[in-house]
């Protein structure tokens, strides 16, 4: 079965990438979403660690724990 990024997550993942006050960690995120959006590509293991701990963090705003949760959705499920 393969795995897309919503459209919404992806319109949302475009706002971010043209949002000049949009962090980092966003960006890379959102750049994440965007290139895994209507393709068979996968979350490499590095941005999989960051998405992990943003959303294990409380010091992420919902947006950029939206992101995380679709990048890790993406994810391959080795085990």
């Amino acid at each position: 079965m393969s795995k897309h990024s919503s459209g919404k997550v992806a319109s949302l993942a475009g706002g971010i990438l043209g949002d000049s006050s949009a962090s980092k960690i966003q960006k890379s995120l959102a750049a994440s979403v965007i290139s895994q959006s209507g393709t068979e590509k996968t979350t490499g293991s590095k941005l999989e660690t960051v998405a992990s701990n943003v959303l294990q963090s409380g010091k992420y705003n919902e947006t950029t724990k939206a992101l995380a949760g679709s990048v890790l959705s993406q994810a391959v499920k080795s085990k």
